[in-house]
C-alpha cells in the first residue's frame, strides 16, 4: 500500500519562498508548452540546414507532441512516488539536455530524436509543477490565484510559440529555438534547488506500477500517432488505423492490468470521481480550440491580408494578455460564483467571441475582425481554464496530486491533438470544395471557427455538471 511521508513541519504550511515556487512554476509551464509549437515557423530554415524531407519535417513537430502527451500520466505519478523536487529537476535536466542536442544536430534523424527525448522531459516538467502550486499553496485563495497564473503562463505559451520562435530564428537562427532551453533551464535548476525543499506535501512511498504505466503511456501516444500519421496520410490509412487499434488494445490491457495491481498507476476507483472525471472530459472537449483558432489566424493573416509571417506573429501576441486577464479575474471570483458559473461565463465568452471572428472577410480589418475578438475569446479561455484546473487538480488529495495533474494535463493534451486535427480537417473540406484563392481560404477558415465556437457551447452545458462550489483537498 501507499504510504504518506509527512511535509517538514506543519502539513498545510505555506511554501517557504512562494513568489519563488510560483515563477519557477510558471516559467517551466510556459517553456515546455511554448516548445510545442515554437518551432512551426523555423521549419524552412531547418529544412534548408538539414535537408529533411516533407515527412521528416512533420515529424520535427509531431516527434515532441507525441511523447509530451504519452508520457504526461507516468510523470505526474513519478513526482508523487519519488518526490516532486527530484522529478522537477529530473525532467528539466532531460529537458535542457535534449534541446541542446536539438540545437546542434548535424543530421535531420538527430534533431527528431532529440525532439522525442525533449517531448519526455517536458510530460515530467508539466503534471509536477502543477502538482508543486495545489500541494505547495495550501490556501484556496492563495491557491486560486497561483492557479491562476500557472494557468495563463500555460496559454501564453501555446498562444505565444509562433512569436517567439519567429523572433529567435530572424535575429539568430532555427537553432537559437532550441539552444534559448539550455540558459532558461540552468537558471530554472539553481532556483529549484534553492526554493523546493525536499519533500514536498503529499508526497508517497510505493512502488510504480509498470503494467499499468507501459500500457497507459503506449495508448496515449498511439492516440495521438493516429492523429498525426490521419493528417498526413489519410484518416483511413494503414498506419493511422493501425495505430488506432493498438492505442484501443493498450487501453484495454490498461484496464485489465489496473484491476489486478496493487498499486495501481491509476486507481479505477478514481475515474468514478465525478468531479475529476467531469473536469477532464470538459478539458478533452475544447482542449483544441484556443490552438486552433491560433492556426486560422496565422494563416488568414499571412495568406489572405498578405502581412509577413514575423508581423502576422507579432500581432497574435497581443491576444496573450486576454488570456491573462481571464485567468486573473477568475482567479479573484471562483471563491465567490464557484466553479460551473465562472467555467459557463468563461465558455459562452468564448463562444460569442468565435462567431464574431468566424465574420472574416477576404478585405477584413486587424483592429476590428481580428484583434478584438481574439482578445475576447482569450480572455473567455483563461477565465474557463481555471475552474476546470482547480476541480481536476484538487478533487483527489495532496497523496494523488501527481496523478490528477497528470490526468488533466493528458486530456489537455489529446484533446488539443484531436480537436486541432478534426477543425482544421472541417477548415480544409469547406476551402477544398469552394475552390481556390483567398475567398475559399476565409471561408474555410471562418467554417472552422464557428465549428470551434460549437465546441465551447458543448462545453457550457456540460458545466451543468462542475461543482457549484469550490472543492479544495487537503
Amino acid at each position: 500500500m501507499e504510504t504518506t511521508v509527512p511535509a517538514a513541519g506543519r502539513a498545510d504550511a505555506p511554501p517557504r519562498r512562494p513568489g519563488v515556487l510560483l515563477a519557477i512554476a510558471c516559467a517551466a509551464q510556459f517553456i515546455c508548452v511554448l516548445d510545442t509549437s515554437i518551432v512551426n515557423v523555423a521549419l524552412p530554415p531547418m529544412q534548408e540546414s538539414l535537408g529533411l524531407s516533407a515527412t521528416g519535417l512533420q515529424w520535427v513537430v509531431s516527434s515532441y507532441t507525441l511523447t509530451f502527451a504519452g508520457f504526461l500520466l507516468l510523470g505526474g505519478r513519478i513526482g508523487d512516488l519519488w518526490g516532486r523536487k527530484r522529478a522537477f529537476l529530473g525532467g528539466l535536466a532531460l529537458f535542457a539536455l535534449a534541446s541542446l542536442a536539438g540545437g546542434l544536430a548535424q543530421e535531420g534523424w538527430q534533431l527528431v530524436a532529440a525532439r522525442f527525448v525533449q517531448g519526455i522531459g517536458g510530460a515530467v516538467l508539466v503534471p509536477t509543477t502543477l502538482s508543486l502550486i495545489t500541494t505547495g499553496f495550501r490556501d484556496p485563495r492563495a491557491r486560486a490565484r497561483a492557479l491562476g497564473l500557472l494557468t495563463a503562463a500555460a496559454a501564453s505559451g501555446s498562444a505565444l510559440g509562433g512569436v517567439v520562435g519567429g523572433l529567435l530564428t530572424g535575429l539568430l537562427s532555427w537553432r537559437w529555438v532550441l539552444f534559448v532551453n539550455v540558459p532558461l533551464g540552468a537558471v530554472l535548476a539553481l532556483a529549484a534547488v534553492w526554493a523546493l525543499s525536499g519533500r514536498q506535501p503529499g508526497h508517497v512511498r510505493g512502488r510504480l506500477d509498470l503494467p499499468g504505466s507501459v500500457t497507459v503511456t503506449a495508448g496515449t501516444a498511439l492516440l495521438v500517432a493516429a492523429v498525426i500519421l490521419g493528417e498526413e496520410r489519410g484518416w483511413l490509412s494503414v498506419p493511422a488505423l493501425g495505430c488506432l487499434a493498438g492505442a484501443v488494445a493498450s487501453f484495454a490491457a490498461f484496464v485489465a492490468a489496473e484491476r489486478r495491481a496493487e498499486q495501481p498507476v491509476v486507481p479505477l476507483a478514481v475515474l468514478r470521481v465525478r468531479p475529476v472525471t467531469v473536469a477532464n472530459s470538459l478539458s478533452a472537449l475544447t482542449g483544441g480550440v484556443l490552438p486552433a483558432m491560433m492556426f486560422f489566424l496565422v494563416l488568414y493573416l499571412q495568406q489572405v491580408l498578405g502581412l509577413d509571417p514575423l508581423i502576422a506573429g507579432l500581432a497574435l501576441a497581443p491576444p496573450a494578455v486576454g488570456i491573462a486577464l481571464g485567468a486573473q479575474v477568475a482567479s479573484r471570483t471562483i471563491e465567490r460564483i464557484g466553479p460551473a458559473r465562472l467555467f459557463q461565463l468563461g465558455t459562452l465568452v468564448a463562444t460569442a467571441s468565435l462567431c464574431w471572428l468566424s465574420r472574416l472577410e477576404v478585405g477584413g480589418s486587424y483592429w476590428t475582425d481580428v484583434l478584438v475578438p481574439s482578445v475576447l475569446a482569450m480572455a473567455g479561455f483563461g477565465a474557463a481554464g481555471l475552474p476546470l484546473t482547480v476541480t481536476a487538480a484538487t478533487g483527489l488529495g495532496p497523496e494523488r496530486a501527481g496523478l490528477a495533474s497528470g490526468l488533466l494535463s493528458m486530456s489537455r493534451q489529446v484533446g488539443s491533438a484531436v480537436g486541432l486535427a478534426a477543425l482544421v480537417a472541417v477548415a480544409s473540406t469547406v476551402t477544398a470544395s469552394a475552390g481556390a484563392g483567398a475567398e475559399a481560404l476565409t471561408e474555410g477558415f471562418g467554417v472552422g471557427l464557428l465549428a470551434g465556437a460549437g465546441l465551447q457551447a458543448a462545453a457550457c452545458l456540460g458545466g451543468f455538471a462542475l461543482p457549484r462550489r469550490s472543492h479544495h483537498a487537503g
